[in-house]
Order: C-alpha cells, then sequence, then structure tokens
C-alpha cells in the first residue's frame, strides 16, 4: 500500500469554548486545526472519483463541528476527538492534527502555542 500518501489540510479556524480558565468557558476564542492524513490515494487516483478519497471539504466542516462542540479543558482532548473522527474513516492509516490557541491566555508576549497528536492503527 502507499501510505506515504497524504492529505493535508491547514488553518482550518473556529470559535470554541476550549480552556481551563471560566473566562474561556464564557467567552470562548478562534481555534486554528492542521491536520495530516496518511492513506493510500492510489485508488482515487486511478478512479478520478472524490468517493475514493477523504473529501476534504466535508473534514474541515467536521473539524469546525468539534472545536464548536462539547468544551474541553485542554487542547489534547480537542485534538484527540479530531483524530477519533479522522480515524473513523478505515482508509485513513496515520493522523497528525494540530490544535492552534493562538489567543491563549498566557501573561507573557507570544506567537502561538498548540498541541500536536499522532495516532494510527494498532
Amino acid at each position: 500500500m502507499d501510505f506515504a500518501d497524504e492529505i493535508t489540510l491547514t488553518g482550518v479556524r473556529a470559535h470554541g469554548f476550549h480552556g481551563v480558565y471560566p473566562e474561556e468557558k464564557r467567552e470562548g476564542q478562534d481555534f486554528v486545526v492542521d491536520v495530516v492524513l496518511q492513506l493510500s490515494l492510489r485508488p482515487a487516483a486511478e478512479s478520478d472519483d472524490v468517493r475514493d478519497t477523504v473529501h476534504y471539504g466535508e473534514l474541515a466542516e467536521r473539524i469546525v463541528a468539534i472545536v464548536q462542540g462539547d468544551p474541553a479543558d485542554l487542547l489534547e482532548t480537542v485534538a484527540q476527538r479530531i483524530a477519533d473522527d479522522v480515524l473513523a474513516d478505515e482508509r485513513v492509516m496515520l493522523v497528525t492534527v494540530t490544535v492552534h490557541k493562538p489567543q491563549a491566555p498566557i501573561t507573557v508576549p507570544f506567537g502561538d502555542v498548540s498541541v500536536t497528536i499522532r495516532r494510527g492503527r494498532a
């Protein structure tokens, strides 16, 4: 199989209510998500049919729904929820999810904070 093939979706933005502080859950903030899926793209390349691949438009909508969904304390939890959703498609062998929190309540100047997880099939 061609598991070195990848679909990459970066910069998916959504407003969510994740964080450990009450004001984060009350006011919310923007989150940015990047995902890299490893799977064989050979079937889609041969058929030229979107049904033979992961539809990245639909994936983006699911990511937004997760970020806008149930609040979590940790970015790790949000990333795991996204990874679980992606891996529900049995064609995906490995997923890397990065959740950025550019407006995190950090008291010193910073550019971004993010959590990255990699999950695959056992």
